[in-house]
């Protein structure tokens, strides 16, 4: 017999992959791009929360909380910015529009209000903190590439370093450490977060926007620098690199 906390994580990974799906079907109704853009686009909506999905529903035990599944809708919101990144590429879409920056804030608050309610709910696991953190450095990386149509492709380093990061974990055994608790990253990372949603805004000067950005990113690079040397600094120099 299937336990309740089982059928619980499918269904919740099942609506979590449809509704991105359907509402990056309405997101190309809105903004026409021909059947096979819209084809791609929708497709792709479906990347972030499948893997999202795929990891709720093979967990152990498979216990969804309240703060999960507000971490969940943040990722529908997520695949759907990822269709727009298509629809931007094919020239669908305008590259800031007020759809897409009312989707990204949307998100952002929803990454604020996670937290919340896991502590109000006591609801807070390590399955959840992961999930969380995946969503944020997906959301970064989807932000950082609709902000690159205006400002450069240079803002996408501000998405694509955590991966960095996670790729050097696999090469260097001293980067597996345990990072202390640290408020200036969370800051850090809440400035990225809000530079790349603002600088979305189709009022934003385009200057501003990446002059922000430029500094966002700077700062980022400091925050991974500093906390690399710190590793490099405290590996345990009897195992080998």
């Amino acid at each position: 017999m299937n336990r309740p906390g089982a059928a619980t994580g499918r269904w919740d990974a099942a609506v979590t992959v449809t509704a991105a799906l359907g509402a990056a079907a309405a997101l190309n109704v809105a903004f026409p791009a021909g059947a096979v853009v819209s084809g791609i686009s929708v497709a792709a909506s479906g990347i972030v929360p499948g893997i999202a999905g795929w990891s709720v529903a093979r967990r152990r035990p498979r216990l969804i909380t309240p703060a999960d599944r507000v971490t969940l809708v943040r990722v529908v919101l997520i695949g759907v910015l990822t269709a727009a990144v298509v629809l931007v590429f094919a020239g669908a879409m305008p590259a800031r529009t007020w759809t897409v920056l009312v989707i990204a804030a949307c998100a952002a608050v929803l990454d604020a209000a996670d937290g919340w309610v896991a502590r109000r709910s006591n609801g807070g696991s390590g399955a959840g903190a992961r999930l969380d953190a995946e969503a944020d450095a997906a959301a970064l990386l989807v932000l950082s590439a609709l902000l690159a149509f205006t400002v450069g492709w240079w803002v996408l380093l501000i998405g694509l370093l955590r991966y960095a990061f996670a790729l050097g974990t696999r090469l260097r055994r001293a980067w597996r450490q345990q990072l202390p608790y640290s408020g200036a990253r969370r800051v850090v990372a809440g400035v990225q977060a809000a530079v790349v949603v603002v600088g979305l805004g189709p009022v934003v000067p385009v200057p501003l926007a990446a002059g922000s950005a430029a500094v966002a990113l700077a700062v980022l690079l400091w925050s991974f620098g500093r906390d690399v040397v710190w590793l490099e600094q405290t590996q345990d120099w009897r195992q080998d690199p």
